[in-house]
C-alpha cells in the first residue's frame, strides 16, 4: 500500500497538519471495507480521493468524522488525537462533537433540512451548537449564501431549488462553522449534468482561497485541475497516490490504468 513518505511529511511543518489519518480500518460484520488507509493533509491541501464503486472512498470520509465508527486506526485533527477505544469507537462523545465542528461535511444528497429555509439551515449549527449570537450567525449566513450565489434565496425552502442550488447551500452550511477541513463526498453525483459546473465552480473557488479539502469525486478532469494530491483507492487500500500530473499522466498501477481508461 502506498502512503505519504516520511520525507514528504518532514518537508512541511507538522504544526500545519490539518488532518492525519493512520491505518484506518472499517469492517461491516465479516466485510472489511477499509484495510489500513493512511493519509495526511496539510493546511491548504486539496486531496482528491478516487476509485471505483465499493473501493471505500465514502466510508473513509464517514469514518473520519465518525458518521461511521472506525474499527481501528488513528485520527488527528489540528494536532488533537481523537480518543478511541480498542474497537475504534469514540471514548469521548463531547470531543467528537467538538471535532465535528472542525470538519465541514458535504454529502452526495445535500442533506438539507427541508422544513427550514436556506438561512435557517446555515445558522442552525452556529447558533445551537457553537452558541454564536443569532444576529452574528445570520450576518455570516447571508455572506456565505451570497458567496455561493444564493444571496437572493435566503428565505426559500430547499424543495423549491434545483439540485445544484441545494448543494451550493449545503456548502454554505458546512462553511458556517469555519471548519479546519472540508469533506466532500461526491458532491456532484446526484446532480443533473447541466448543474454539475455550478457546484464545481464553488469548490474550485474554495480551493483557490486555500481551504483544506478531502474530496471524494468521480470528476477526473476536475480532480486533476484542482487537487494537489490524488489518492486512488482499490478494495479498501491505497493502490497509488501522488501529484495529479503523475497519477493521471503516468499511472504505475495496472489497476489505476484500467480505472482511468474506464472513467475516461
Amino acid at each position: 500500500m502506498a502512503e505519504l513518505g516520511a520525507e514528504e511529511i518532514d518537508t512541511q511543518n507538522a504544526d500545519e497538519e490539518a488532518i492525519r489519518v493512520t491505518d484506518l480500518r472499517k469492517s461491516f460484520g465479516t466485510l472489511e471495507v477499509l484495510k489500513g488507509v493512511s493519509l495526511t493533509a496539510h493546511k491548504g491541501d486539496v486531496v482528491a480521493i478516487i476509485g471505483g464503486s465499493g473501493s471505500g472512498k465514502s466510508t473513509f470520509l464517514r469514518c473520519v468524522n465518525f458518521l461511521e465508527t472506525p474499527s481501528a486506526g488513528q485520527i488527528i485533527v489540528g494536532g488533537e488525537e481523537i480518543k478511541m477505544r480498542p474497537d475504534g469507537s469514540p471514548a469521548d462523545r463531547r470531543q467528537i462533537e467538538r471535532i465535528r465542528t472542525q470538519l465541514g461535511m458535504v454529502f452526495q444528497a445535500f442533506n438539507l433540512w427541508t422544513h427550514r429555509t436556506l438561512l435557517e439551515n446555515v445558522i442552525e449549527v452556529p447558533v445551537h451548537v457553537l452558541k454564536v449570537p443569532r444576529a452574528q450567525a445570520i450576518k455570516r449566513a447571508e455572506e456565505l449564501l451570497d458567496r455561493v450565489g444564493l444571496g437572493d434565496k435566503a428565505d426559500v425552502f430547499p424543495s423549491f431549488l434545483s439540485g445544484g442550488q441545494q448543494q451550493r447551500a449545503a456548502i454554505a452550511r458546512a462553511l458556517a462553522v469555519d471548519p479546519r477541513v472540508m469533506l466532500f463526498d461526491e458532491p456532484t453525483s446526484a446532480l443533473d449534468p447541466e448543474l454539475v459546473g455550478e457546484v464545481l465552480t464553488v469548490i474550485r473557488d474554495l480551493a483557490a482561497e486555500g481551504r483544506t479539502m478531502l474530496l471524494v469525486t468521480h470528476e477526473m478532469k476536475f480532480a486533476r485541475e484542482v487537487a494537489n494530491h490524488v489518492v486512488y483507492l482499490f478494495e479498501g487500500r491505497i493502490e497509488e497516490q501522488g501529484p495529479p500530473a503523475e497519477v493521471f499522466g503516468n499511472p504505475k498501477s495496472a489497476r489505476l490504468k484500467q480505472f482511468l481508461k474506464t472513467v475516461g
